[in-house]
């Protein structure tokens, strides 16, 4: 096991410099830390490059707009950071992050989020599955959580942020009830996303994703390029939990896995109980782009 002086295990650029994951370390006064007032943004890198990487700063830039805050590096130094800390760590296949806080109030300042020095932290560990490889071979196992989503007004979802109450005590309703993840529904009924993915469910050859309370993920988009590409019906808007039940198929997106078939939902079966053929089909394009070397960024040095 890599020790806290390796880069082996991951490597941060935290104040400026770059250091090993294992001794990165940030105040405990950090608004980010004690009033979740952070935003952030995840890219991956696959066989040593960046996958859709300009989409990703381009919405943390939206992010940090959102939330009033700036940093001193543009576009293209974030993403040399970025790449210097895939470097550092070697990593061929990785999950990287770039994180922004408020940072911390100083003695005697007045409470005000306007007066604080905003601070950003990027770091590249080893690669992450939200739904590891062999449950997404046979299809995830969803519940619908009874928690509710936090309502859009209060924290905007579309905003990357670190408000996840919600969808941790969403992750333990699955996992008491022996499912893989869950899907959070608000509290008008609609379908909104799960800890870390959106979601889609496939109606008679018609793919069909919500229009509220989620994240407009870069994977999401993709799955919308991808389904344009191969002439697939898709439609954007409300979604119920009949919605889900009725699908013929699921699965859901993210960075952190791509696209993950699901086969059952509160243990209804879905496709034999296994992946679909539009799940299938949209999985297997979602990789074919990759190896196609579309919307990727080498990182120099590691291929």
């Amino acid at each position: 096991m890599a020790d806290s002086d390796s880069f082996a295990a991951g490597a941060t650029f935290v104040d400026g410099d770059y250091v090993p994951i294992g001794r990165a370390a940030v105040s405990v006064l950090y608004w980010g830390f004690t009033k979740s007032d952070v935003t952030y943004d995840v890219v991956h890198v696959w066989r040593g490059a960046f996958f859709r990487l300009d989409d990703h700063l381009a919405r943390f830039a939206r992010s940090m707009a959102a939330l009033r805050m700036t940093i001193p590096h543009d576009a293209g130094q974030q993403a040399r950071i970025l790449a210097g800390c895939v470097q550092r760590a070697g990593l061929a296949d990785a999950y990287v992050a770039m994180v922004a806080t408020r940072g911390v109030p100083l003695f005697g300042m007045p409470r005000r989020p306007s007066l604080m020095t905003n601070r950003y932290i990027a770091y590249a560990i080893p690669w992450i599955d939200v739904i590891p490889v062999p449950v997404q071979e046979r299809g995830a196992h969803l519940i619908v959580a009874s928690t509710p989503r936090i309502p859009s007004e209060s924290v905007d979802p579309t905003v990357r942020n670190y408000h996840w109450g919600d969808l941790v005590q969403a992750m333990f309703e699955a996992e008491a009830a022996g499912a893989d993840n869950a899907v959070l529904l608000d509290r008008d009924g609609h379908v909104t996303e799960g800890p870390g993915f959106n979601v889609f469910a496939v109606r008679d050859g018609v793919v069909l994703s919500p229009d509220r309370g989620a994240l407009e993920g870069v994977t999401r988009q993709t799955v919308i390029d991808i389904c344009a590409e191969l002439g697939l019906e898709l439609r954007i808007g409300p979604m119920t939990r009949a919605d889900l039940y009725e699908a013929d198929e699921i699965f859901t997106s993210t960075t952190a896995g791509g696209v993950m078939p699901a086969a059952r939902i509160d243990g209804r079966i879905l496709s034999n109980d296994r992946p679909g053929p539009v799940s299938r089909r949209i999985r297997e394009t979602y990789w074919a782009w990759h190896e196609e070397g579309r919307h990727l960024t080498p990182v120099a040095g590691l291929v």
